[in-house]
């Protein structure tokens, strides 16, 4: 930054008045006289080497969904500004900013209560697209990718749910970060997605990008260099997302990336399966319409919302408690499965280790199981279970159904079905027994490893137990087969 903060405000200010351009439907709010004094602050600050950082003097725009002390905040909402009331303080990630030195300029303009990647508004117009002004410009966070590509802010704050930073940035040429949903404070910031939201700038550049995640996250911002394009080695996701691309862009994208190639260090093509498991639990409905429909169902009443953003907001009506929290049990099984990493130790067999917040957890499937019945019979539900993921499954025994959301928890269902009982029962000379205690006296070593008989009725106790701990091999071996797990594919 060459000029000074005060030069560069009256630029972006310029760009946003200018009665040919886009201000008008980028810019909600304009701060015009509150920035020129945080613009000469920090002229002052930088002239007197009491800098406050890599914020200080930079033009910065906000999202309409956050708070500012004294204002109504309408999340691109005439129904919110109406029925809204003035907030109390400065959300935290705009009062981070401003201790920064940040000059906030204006609040931007945005897709309805945030629930668009189009990037329409029809209250308050909808920003044209640098490239083209009568294409859209990507959303939520429409008004904030069109300020930083037209000049009227250096960076903007958006947020991001689903891609609300990075779908306008990609549509304006532009750089867009959604950080972790915890990274950044949301609170005074109108939620869409109590899960999913979170707090990210956008910017022309990524280290700019950087420099305001870490003042939004509370942190120093890290020294940056420009690296040589061939140290970088590149990975280009394939999957998912990049299935039924546009025909221009389908053509576009694989020349751009034979022009970079020689000047890679590496390249490869990536699959992340993640990817396509959050398409599968986008397809049951998402765990954002639920939560977006409990926020802001109260504004459903009469009029005046977007009709696009009413439609979204009534499907989340139709998903039930347990629908949704079988969604978050998606998502939730797909962070734990990447965690695990596998290796087979000879004479031991595979020890399998992740670490959950910190904690390493490891599991053993010891060579003895690997060639016992129960595994070779795991091993038939194989191909079936393959074809279902990313698709869930359900692990049933008799008329209990276990919902099973990949391999892992495949394993950990059956697993945890082998050390626990559902109650406690007295078996003859044996005296009192918890379930753990007569799984370690009965069954096969190899089969004991897998399976668990649970005794739902007392009255059935000692029966079972002539079964279990009789002489007579047949009866055992069938009680066994009667009573075992199986795991079959949800239709």
């Amino acid at each position: 930054m060459t000029a000074s903060s005060r030069d560069r405000l009256e630029h972006a200010l310029a760009r946003i008045a200018d009665p040919a351009g886009e201000g008008a439907r980028t810019c909600l709010t304009v701060y015009a006289e509150a920035a020129r004094k945080a613009a000469d602050d920090a002229d002052a600050r930088a002239g007197s080497g009491a800098s406050r950082g890599p914020l200080d003097g930079a033009i910065v725009t906000i999202k309409d969904l956050f708070d500012v002390a004294g204002e109504v905040t309408r999340a691109g909402s005439r129904v919110l500004a109406a029925r809204g009331r003035p907030a109390a303080t400065d959300a935290p990630a705009v009062a981070r900013l401003r201790a920064a030195g940040a000059v906030i300029v204006a609040k931007t303009n945005m897709t309805e209560f945030a629930y668009s990647g189009i990037g329409a508004n029809p209250h308050f117009g909808t920003p044209g697209n640098p490239a083209d002004r009568a294409r859209v410009p990507g959303g939520s966070s429409s008004g904030a990718a069109v300020s930083v590509a037209d000049g009227m802010c250096e960076i903007a704050i958006g947020t991001d749910t689903g891609g609300s930073t990075r779908i306008p940035a990609a549509f304006c040429g532009t750089v867009g970060f959604k950080p972790t949903a915890s990274r950044v404070p949301r609170e005074g910031a109108v939620p869409l997605s109590t899960t999913l939201d979170s707090v990210g700038p956008l910017a022309h550049r990524v280290a700019d990008c950087a420099r305001a995640d870490a003042v939004l996250a509370g942190e120093a911002a890290p020294p940056f260099a420009p690296r040589p394009l061939g140290s970088v080695r590149a990975g280009f996701v394939q999957g998912y997302p990049a299935k039924g691309l546009d025909a221009v862009v389908g053509k576009a994208f694989p020349a751009a990336l034979q022009k970079l190639a020689p000047h890679w260090k590496a390249a490869a093509d990536v699959t992340v399966d993640a990817l396509d498991i959050m398409h599968a639990v986008n397809d049951r409905g998402g765990i954002a319409p639920p939560e977006a429909y409990s926020i802001h169902r109260g504004l459903l009443d009469g009029e005046g919302i977007d009709p696009n953003v009413r439609a979204r907001l009534d499907r989340g009506a139709s998903i039930s408690a347990a629908d949704y929290i079988a969604k978050r049990l998606d998502a939730l099984a797909d962070e734990v499965e990447r965690g695990w990493s596998g290796r087979f130790i000879e004479g031991e067999g595979y020890v399998f280790e992740r670490t959950v917040r910190g904690v390493k957890d490891v599991a053993v499937i010891d060579a003895a199981l690997l060639s016992s019945a129960e595994a070779r019979k795991l091993d038939e539900y194989a191909a079936r279970l393959q074809e279902a993921y990313p698709r869930s499954a359900i692990l049933r025994r008799k008329d209990s159904e276990t919902p099973i959301h990949g391999p892992v928890s495949l394993f950990e269902a059956v697993i945890e079905a082998g050390r626990k009982g559902v109650t406690y029962q007295r078996y003859k000379g044996l005296g009192e027994m918890n379930p753990d205690q007569l799984w370690e006296t009965t069954l096969d070593v190899n089969a004991r490893s897998l399976l668990q008989v649970k005794i739902r009725e007392v009255d059935a106790a000692d029966d079972i137990f002539t079964k279990l701990m009789g002489d007579v091999v047949e009866p055992r071996r069938e009680f066994i087969q009667d009573n075992a797990l199986d795991a079959a594919v949800d239709a």
